[in-house]
């Protein structure tokens, strides 16, 4: 049987929770949009792997920023105002050392 849970525990079960809501959704977002760096195809290691906005004024909320507490349609919506990057990459766009096309 399986133990019950107290109030006392609910804090420490919602952070357990979001936390796999999050990582759920992270992994959603980066397989739709096809799970590569869309510059150089980087693909080994998904902690790597960031979304850029193509334009700075379209962008409603961060990604990563809290923003995988909102619901897949939300999120799928901002996502397509994103590429999905390398972190490498991701700092050579800032940089302004990589140019993209969007």
């Amino acid at each position: 049987m399986a133990k019950k849970r107290r109030y006392r525990d609910r804090a420490a079960y919602i952070i357990k929770a979001v936390t796999k809501r999050r990582k759920k959704l992270r992994q959603k977002a980066i397989e739709y949009k096809g799970g590569e760096c869309q510059s150089c195809g980087y693909k080994r290691f998904v902690g790597a792997l960031e979304f850029h906005h193509l334009n700075e004024k379209k962008k409603d909320f961060g990604i990563s920023l809290k923003g995988l507490t909102r619901s897949w349609v939300r999120i799928k919506k901002e996502v397509d105002k994103c590429i999905l990057v390398c972190s490498n990459c991701h700092r050579e766009i800032h940089g302004r050392n990589l140019k993209i096309r969007g």
